[in-house]
């Protein structure tokens, strides 16, 4: 003998068990081998076995996918075994809980059905000085509940007896209106001051929000008549010093000569006195195409000029200081100008029998509370 080693034939190791795809595993395999952004773990595992029941070595795989051998190995003995469970994270057992659920659940019933013996609802401090938690684990059980006993909001029941007529009559309004029509949110904001600051106002800087004192020069009133188109957002307006019977009936008119004449007028307002007075309905007669319709008693929610108001207030008048009434009409004729060359249309989305049966859950709650 020379000493010579003989060739190697075939593969040399351990064998290694054959891999074989369903067309369901070899879909969902390159589902998650496409991911660009998310689980880029499982994206990379999906590949390595693919390019192995392409029929490539480990060696290969490594070499194409910059990965090690043994990872390679790994994740293929794990797809044969498991198949595509097995090229998710294995679960991890983590530190063991500390609160039981026993006390999860003594936390939200004291929030629901308890109050404190000094005061009106539980804060984190107060409970877990009752029930012996951490402040941050009542903190925790409270957010994962949706538990918010600091917080409390209000609503109002209509007592109007024509109440469900008039809901169904302008959202009905709202959600078909008629054809050849224009509909308009008409309401007055009353009593709008002009009002400035005594001492100047402190500018926002950073981490100090803007300051203004309490004190206040009051130069006179003015009110605001608007009527918003509901499918454009646009606002035809009228300023008056007084709120009367007369001065609606004249915005009337400004409506009258400012909607086209073939078109008919649909009005949606609340039940002001004014709205009903005997002038304004002769003058109603002498107009058959104005409708009015009224929203129940207690409903502004319902007129989405009220709305139109609140960005007025939010927006402008709430920070806003002026020394005379003309200066405050001057400053609100300037802002619904702007307003006009963008406007923005409020969206009705709920129908009549959605806000029935939400009012109707809300009085079965309040007649149950016992309250």
């Amino acid at each position: 003998m020379n000493g010579a080693t003989p060739p190697k034939t075939g593969r040399q190791g351990r064998p290694i068990a054959p891999l074989t795809l369903t067309p369901a595993e070899q879909a969902t395999l390159e589902q998650w081998a496409r991911r660009r952004k998310t689980s880029q773990a499982l994206a990379l595992r999906a590949r390595i076995v693919l390019r192995c029941a392409a029929g490539l070595s480990h060696q290969a795989v490594a070499a194409e996918l910059g990965v090690s051998r043994p990872m390679v190995g790994q994740w293929r003995q794990r797809f044969v075994t498991e198949r595509l469970r097995g090229l998710g994270d294995a679960p991890r057992s983590g530190a063991p809980r500390r609160i039981t659920d026993a006390q999860v659940e003594a936390v939200i019933t004291k929030t629901l059905e308890e109050t404190p013996p000094d005061a009106t609802h539980w804060s984190t401090r107060s409970m877990a000085r009752t029930l012996g938690l951490s402040q941050t684990a009542v903190s925790r059980i409270g957010r994962a509940f949706g538990l918010q006993p600091h917080r409390t909001e209000s609503f109002k029941l209509s007592t109007d007896p024509f109440f469900v007529d008039k809901v169904r009559d302008v959202v009905g309004l709202y959600l078909d209106p008629p054809e050849r029509a224009v509909v308009l949110c008409v309401d007055e904001k009353t009593q709008i001051q002009a009002l400035n600051r005594m001492p100047p106002i402190l500018p926002l800087l950073p981490g100090t929000p803007e300051r203004r004192s309490h004190d206040d020069a009051r130069h006179g009133t003015t009110s605001l008549f608007a009527a918003l188109h509901d499918d454009t957002g646009e606002v035809v307006r009228a300023l008056h010093r007084r709120h009367r019977t007369q001065e609606f009936k004249q915005f009337l008119q400004h409506l009258d000569a400012t909607v086209p004449p073939d078109l008919a007028v649909h009005l949606v307002l609340d039940n002001y006195a004014t709205h009903k007075s005997p002038p304004i309905q002769r003058w109603l007669q002498r107009h058959p195409r104005f409708t009015l319709h009224f929203i129940p008693t207690g409903s502004s929610w319902l007129n989405f000029v009220e709305r139109w108001f609140a960005e007025l207030t939010t927006k402008k008048r709430q920070r806003s200081a002026h020394r005379s009434v003309p200066d405050l009409e001057a400053d609100i004729r300037a802002w619904l100008v702007t307003w006009n060359d963008n406007p923005r249309p409020y969206v009705w989305v709920k129908t009549a029998d959605q806000i029935l049966a939400s009012l109707k859950i809300y009085c079965e709650r309040s007649n149950g509370s016992g309250q």
